[in-house]
């Protein structure tokens, strides 16, 4: 579950923020609310950098047919073999 401060609480704790992160790797992002409204999300930069190549990845189709292919061999227990050039 997503933590949620306060976006005052917030603004005083920010340079706190990236210990807490490396101090509890569970708590993968913190949402920053206003009136009780998510209105924020602060998330360690290695999980941003994470969904953005996802997102990437996601968006573009023959990036997509090759994870599936992939993913259909590795359940199909098909292995490849790699050779470095």
């Amino acid at each position: 579950m997503i933590q949620s401060i306060p976006i005052a609480q917030a603004r005083k704790i920010l340079n706190q923020l990236p210990d807490r992160f490396a101090a509890e790797p569970e708590a993968s992002a913190l949402a920053v609310t206003r009136r009780g409204q998510p209105v924020l999300a602060l998330m360690p930069w290695s999980l941003y950098e994470g969904i953005v190549e996802t997102l990437e990845v996601l968006g573009d189709e023959a990036q997509c047919a090759a994870l599936r292919e992939g993913i259909r061999q590795i359940e199909a227990g098909e292995r490849a073999v790699w050779e470095a050039q």
